[in-house]
């Protein structure tokens, strides 16, 4: 039974099967909430897997930047609906919007 797996493997059958339907699109909400380092670090494996063997596009909203960098092209940063900034994960990182919405201070 699912329930008596841990969480993390319980995410990653998540993850499968939401792979059975062969989508062309996998949209991800907040995939390695809870898990802890270890577990996020297996979760962005597949999903870089999923992005390069599969073919599959891959949108997801995650706070986790570690996650973040590790398997996104490009990262688009939103404060209340609104786009701050669009580009690889560093770039946004540094981006003064982002960094004044997120952290409170001057880049």
């Amino acid at each position: 039974m699912i329930a008596n797996l841990p969480y993390g493997v319980r995410k990653i059958v998540e993850l499968g099967r939401a792979l059975c339907t062969e989508p062309k699109l996998l949209l991800l909400d907040e995939p390695s909430s809870r898990l802890n380092v270890e577990e996020t670090e297996v979760m962005g494996f597949w999903i870089e897997d999923i992005k390069k063997d599969l073919g599959i596009t891959v949108i997801m909203v995650e706070h986790d930047m570690s996650l973040v960098s590790a398997v996104s092209d490009r990262v688009m940063a939103l404060n209340y609906g609104k786009m701050l900034a669009l580009g690889t994960a560093a770039e946004v990182q540094r981006d003064p919007e982002v960094v004044r919405a997120y952290l409170g201070s001057e880049a």
